[in-house]
């Protein structure tokens, strides 16, 4: 299956200059959606993770259903004032902008093998936050799986020492 049939581009959206890929054509498609996490979690059989953990919030949309397949948990990585107790934060800077994310204190285990899963690896630095907060929890990150990847930004670089997949790349 091509799923970059069902992404749409939308030309200077949030801001001028940014080629923002929509991915809710493949989300509101069940075969492409149902293809699309099957992929997920071959990729996280083959790793071995113990939890999932996604992004704010394309990440859930991903995440989600790979862990409810696979009998496994979910732990959302939100934008601050989201989580209702105590958290660790961390922030940083993204392709049009800057952001910080938090995780709640103890979701993460000392040990846990992590995949994250996020909709979209740009230049790296939601995903260097979500590492960040992840290692700081003692979990391990097992891999990283994007559904795009636009490699002209070059955030592959900063993930060098992962294991890595994108479904697709632009």
């Amino acid at each position: 299956m091509n799923l970059k049939d069902y992404i749409a581009n939308v030309p200077n959206y949030p801001i001028e200059g940014i080629q923002f890929k929509d991915i809710t054509p493949l989300i509101g498609d069940g075969e492409a959606f149902k293809y699309a996490t099957q992929q997920f979690v071959d990729f996280t059989n083959k790793i071995g993770a113990d939890i999932i953990v996604g992004p704010d919030a394309r990440g859930f949309i991903f995440g989600c259903p790979v862990a409810t397949q696979l009998g496994i948990g979910f732990v959302p990585v939100r934008k601050p004032n989201k989580l209702p107790r105590e958290v660790i934060s961390y922030s940083y800077d993204l392709e049009y902008g800057s952001n910080t994310l938090c995780l709640h204190k103890g979701d993460i285990k000392k040990g846990q093998k992590v995949l994250i899963i996020d909709d979209l690896l740009a230049t790296g630095g939601t995903i260097e936050a979500t590492i960040g907060l992840i290692e700081e929890s003692g979990g391990e990150v097992a891999g990283i799986a994007f559904l795009i990847e636009l490699e002209d930004l070059k955030g592959r670089a900063k993930l060098d020492k992962y294991e890595v997949i994108s479904l697709m790349t632009y």
